[in-house]
């Protein structure tokens, strides 16, 4: 790694916009720290997480065992809220590798490591080597990277065919590109819009279609007729049909009414696939105006602060970044320009939306960019040593406090696991940081092996910047944020009893057959329902993700209410009851407290039979005939 980062042999394109040599350790250097990253930590434990991050690993298996790859389904319901690519890729894992948890990372990871590799051939096309390298590191150890893939969602997929498509849309015009490779690059170009319309709908055409548009007027090649003559309009466009159009049709034509364009979202009305996917996702959701409403937004001013954390350490860097020339003067220029109108019309996009935090993924690789060709410019020397200089203080303070609070949590008990000591705020958990609130100082003591780690982390990185000179400092930054990220892991093992239902899941699989039913809604506990493999009745649940889908013609009976489930659970049957234990009180009112017979708990939830035999033989404790549970 430290010859990578001193070699000085090889011609670079930085600022002059010259062509720069291939240099395979550079790739392979960034793949082995991805790897390290991505890979190392698609391990088990932690399981995957009850809400999307279980409920999309089931949605594939749902695809395998009914034979239905074109309607996703949830518990025998419609679920068509997503494009199917993401659940495609989980289920043909589990046909190569087997159904576990870890297989359904796998896409996930690859397409981070394959974005961080991409990101670098990009920067290295435009930059120069080195300059391409510092774009995929910055982008293989920043926060939001990490962070955002540790739930089963696509957008780090689709950040990965973002950065194609720009990339593509970039040398398909680049006027040193001869006419046979533009036509290559404007194919690709269409292919990378496909592929991300079947990752996540049209919010993949948006971004690339949005900024390259924005690009070709601040350049004036707008109204050019070599600028279409260059993207191959005609056959671009019948090879995004061929790839993206398919499903639409078919899905259209599976779930009727087939064309439906009213703006009105209410409870209980249906009007099809066509409706639900493009008014309603799309165009209702821009708008806020999507029902049911089971989401929350990130304030506007927050979404693009928050940014500085998500691509924190390198965000220091930006001042470097803002200095640099965006003329379109040369290809670095050019390129420069490009990513500007990429980060910009994204951020512009969503000031206009509901926004989470992770929606502003697709636009990562273009800051990364920017900073890779900041930090290695010569121009922006004391603006690198100045921003290292910052990480290096922050990593010292952070090993500071991470001290301070290991050595007063030093004879905190720890008894059970940590749901014991946390407080619920389950109005913040539809952000991604939401459960951040619910730590408390004597939570930090079940912590004490992940502060460890991240403690050191944060030395290597201080002791890096302060005892190394140069570029070689950053190669301390990258490893504290390695060490970090490992020590965020076993954070989420030690939290996964908070987050995940999986023992639950286990004890379910030990008790005989009966018949499972959730309290509530299907997201709260679709670890259970993975882990367990099973389908449940939900008490109560027809809301939220499953409430349109449940209407369809075609979906399964699975909704009950009060007055059925007091008749399941009084008949001669054996049930199964997964609850939060805030309903305890709540469901020994419906059917008398003696019913209700304890089988696990773990993380604040529960799992009870209206057996007491099943309930013996599913628990790994001993099973008394009355258990106070509130």
């Amino acid at each position: 790694m430290k010859e990578i980062i001193e070699q000085k042999g090889h011609a670079e394109r930085g600022d002059s916009g010259k062509i720069s040599a291939v240099n395979p350790r550079y790739d392979l250097a960034l793949i082995v720290i991805a790897a390290i990253v991505f890979f190392g930590c698609i391990v088990s434990p932690p399981g995957l997480m009850d809400d999307v991050d279980a409920a999309h690993g089931q949605i594939a298996r749902n695809m395998i065992q009914s034979g239905d790859w074109v309607i996703p389904h949830l518990d025998g319901v419609p679920y068509i809220e997503k494009a199917p690519l993401p659940y495609w890729l989980i289920a043909i894992g589990y046909l190569i590798l087997g159904v576990h948890d870890w297989v359904a990372r796998v896409p996930t990871a690859l397409a981070a490591i394959l974005l961080c590799w991409v990101t670098a051939r990009y920067g290295r096309w435009a930059f120069g080597a080195r300059a391409g390298f510092y774009a995929g590191l910055s982008l293989v150890t920043c926060v939001g990277l990490f962070l955002f893939t540790r739930v089963l969602i696509p957008d780090v997929m689709v950040a990965l065919t973002v950065c194609v498509g720009f990339w593509s849309f970039q040398r398909a015009l680049d006027p040193e590109e001869d006419e046979p490779h533009s036509r290559r690059w404007a194919a690709l170009l269409a292919v990378a819009l496909g592929i991300g319309v079947l990752l996540k709908g049209l919010i993949a055409l948006v971004f690339p279609v949005g900024g390259a548009l924005v690009y070709l007027a601040l350049t004036r090649q707008l109204f050019l007729r070599n600028t279409w003559r260059r993207l191959h309009l005609v056959i671009g466009a019948l090879i995004f049909l061929a790839i993206a159009a398919p499903w639409h049709i078919m899905a259209t034509l599976r779930m009727p009414p087939y064309f439906d364009f009213t703006l009105h979202s209410g409870p209980g009305e249906y009007h099809g696939f066509f409706w639900f996917y493009f008014i309603n996702e799309h165009l209702l959701r821009f708008l806020n105006l999507r029902y049911p409403h089971d989401y929350n937004t990130v304030p506007r001013l927050a979404f693009w602060l928050l940014n500085l954390l998500w691509l924190f350490p390198w965000s220091v860097y930006l001042p470097a970044a803002a200095r640099m020339s965006y003329k379109p003067v040369d290809r670095a220029g050019r390129a420069r320009l490009l990513m500007l109108c990429w980060a910009g019309f994204l951020l512009l996009f969503f000031t206009f939306s509901t926004t989470q935090e992770y929606y502003s993924m697709p636009m990562y690789p273009a800051l990364a960019l920017l900073l890779g060709c900041a930090i290695h410019s010569d121009r922006n020397e004391k603006w690198v040593v100045a921003g290292t200089r910052l990480v290096g203080l922050m990593a010292t303070v952070g090993a500071v406090v991470i001290a301070t609070t290991l050595f007063m949590v030093r004879n905190v008990p720890t008894p059970g696991d940590i749901s014991n000591a946390l407080r619920q705020h389950p109005d913040a958990y539809t952000l991604a940081l939401g459960h951040m609130g619910d730590l408390t100082l004597q939570s930090l003591a079940y912590l004490r092996a992940p502060l460890f780690l991240a403690g050191v982390a944060f030395l290597v990185g201080s002791a890096g910047v302060w005892l190394l000179r140069g570029r070689r400092a950053l190669l301390a930054v990258a490893a504290m944020m390695v060490l970090f990220f490992h020590a965020s892991r076993l954070a989420l093992v030690v939290f996964d009893p908070y987050l995940s239902s999986q023992p639950l899941a286990e004890a379910l699989r030990r008790a005989p057959k009966g018949q499972l039913i959730v309290d509530g809604a299907y997201y709260p506990f679709a670890s259970v329902l993975f882990y367990a493999d099973r389908s449940a009745l939900l008490l109560n649940g027809r809301v939220n993700n499953l409430e349109y889908g449940s209407y369809a013609p075609t979906a399964d009976a699975v909704f009950i209410n009060d007055a059925e489930f007091v008749k399941s659970w009084s008949g001669a049957d054996t049930c199964y009851l997964v609850a939060d234990s805030t309903e305890l009180t709540r469901i020994g009112t419906l059917v008398g407290p003696h019913s209700l017979h304890l089988m696990a708990e773990s993380g604040g939830k529960f799992i009870l039979s209206n057996s007491l035999s099943a309930a013996a033989a599913g628990s790994s404790y001993k099973v008394e005939s009355k258990r106070a549970l509130w």
